[in-house]
């Protein structure tokens, strides 16, 4: 089943696949998020290597079990035909309490029914003080009145 906007992408269309994965990504519903990628999807999250959709499920199931209260933001870096390369940022705790900015880049590539058959992921975690953080939304999608990353200056 085709999910649109399909490649290739335009300025307009790659910013509106962000957005789509950022809201995915902020409902924390793994099965919804799952859908959006081949069933033969191949990813690279870290150091750690994930192939369909139901192993993409339990990896998020995994991960939002230890990253609390997440909230996310992507920003498009760059885009040509089925590719789309974001920068993005997310805000979260661990169970005993301590606070981390994870910022990371994505590489994305899509097939002709705008599914994403691969995601590379580089990231890395900062700790920050609960007083540092930047994204105060209630859980869910991020309100479109939230400044970007760009804005926030990160």
């Amino acid at each position: 089943m085709p999910r649109p906007p399909l490649p290739p992408f335009t300025d307009e269309t790659a910013a509106q696949k962000a957005r789509m994965a950022e809201d995915a990504w902020n409902s924390r519903d793994p099965e919804r998020v799952a859908l959006a990628y081949t069933p033969d999807s191949v990813w690279r999250n870290r150091a750690e290597f994930v192939k369909g959709r139901e192993e993409i499920a339990a990896f998020l199931r995994r991960k939002w079990a230890r990253e609390l209260e997440y909230r996310l933001i992507k920003e498009v870096w760059a885009h040509q035909g089925n590719r789309i390369a974001v920068r993005f940022a997310y805000e979260w705790r661990d169970d005993s309490g301590q606070w981390f900015r994870s910022y990371g880049n994505e590489n994305w590539e899509f097939d002709e029914a705008g599914l994403m058959r691969r995601r590379i992921a580089s990231i890395n975690d900062l700790p920050i003080a609960e007083t540092d953080r930047k994204f105060h939304w209630p859980i869910g999608r991020r309100p479109d009145d939230h400044p970007s990353l760009s804005d926030l200056g990160l």
